[in-house]
């Protein structure tokens, strides 16, 4: 197991009465592109919100590096889904990527050079440079993600975490995140995906966590997205890509 390995055992969520996940054992690992998939209500972004310490879990215990996650939080950046985001909060771009260097900086402090430098070139990957002056709420869906997607860059983590980014945008931005995502990989990142598409973007995944509350299965996509397992998953026949391979897994 990697020194950069995430460890997750025997985590279970529970809102009230109702069992969002139950015992889940699994291992997330470094410069891969790592996808969760399953239907509406299987407990994917509680996964992430667990993990993360957004929600209470009622077992379980994760790891990262060998010690547990909550401390070490600034290792990770975190981008909620869109419905979760007021998209009207007066807030031009240039201060929504700032906000991924608050933790480098402090609250209430004057933010670096160092900490601009970083703003200006997550924006300048992302294509939104020229947008520094813009209010979000002026943004596109596709632009508005980017920016969030910047934010995550200027935070320098480990462990990237999306929660449904291909929700609402345009080819353009759906082509620049998976490009960015593979860049992360590369160069040793975690990048964890919460993924509602089972179209030819699976592709772009290296490795898959399949949920329905219940681990299904997991681990390299060609060993994963496969007929017999989907249809565990989704409780019936469902209609997945099945085309050409463009990466490696």
């Amino acid at each position: 197991m990697s020194d950069r390995t995430l460890s997750i055992q025997h985590l279970a969520v529970r809102y009230r009465t109702v069992e969002a996940l139950r015992d889940i054992s699994l291992e997330i690992f470094p410069s891969r592109v790592t996808g969760i998939i399953g239907p509406n209500g299987a407990g994917k972004s509680s996964l992430i919100k667990a993990m993360l310490g957004l929600i209470p879990h009622t077992t379980g215990q994760i790891d990262y590096n060998g010690r547990p996650l909550q401390q070490q939080l600034a290792q990770v950046a975190y981008v909620p889904q869109r419905s979760q985001i007021d998209w009207t909060y007066p807030v031009t771009v240039w201060d929504v990527v700032l906000m991924g260097r608050v933790r480098q900086t402090g609250w209430g402090r004057r933010f670096s050079a160092k900490s601009r430098q970083a703003a200006r070139a997550a924006l300048e990957r992302v294509g939104m440079a020229a947008y520094g002056d813009r209010p979000l709420g002026q943004l596109s869906g596709g632009q508005q993600q980017r920016v969030f997607l910047a934010r995550s860059l200027a935070q320098d983590a480990a462990i990237f975490c999306f929660d449904e980014p291909f929700v609402g945008v345009d080819q353009k931005t759906e082509a620049i995140i998976f490009t960015i995502f593979q860049e992360l990989a590369s160069v040793g990142k975690t990048v964890l995906v919460v993924n509602h598409d089972l179209g030819e973007s699976i592709t772009h995944f290296q490795d898959l966590i399949v949920l329905n509350r219940e681990l299904i299965a997991a681990g390299p996509r060609r060993m994963v997205f496969e007929e017999k397992i989907l249809k565990r998953a989704y409780g019936g026949p469902v209609a997945f890509f099945q085309g050409q391979e463009p990466l490696a897994a």
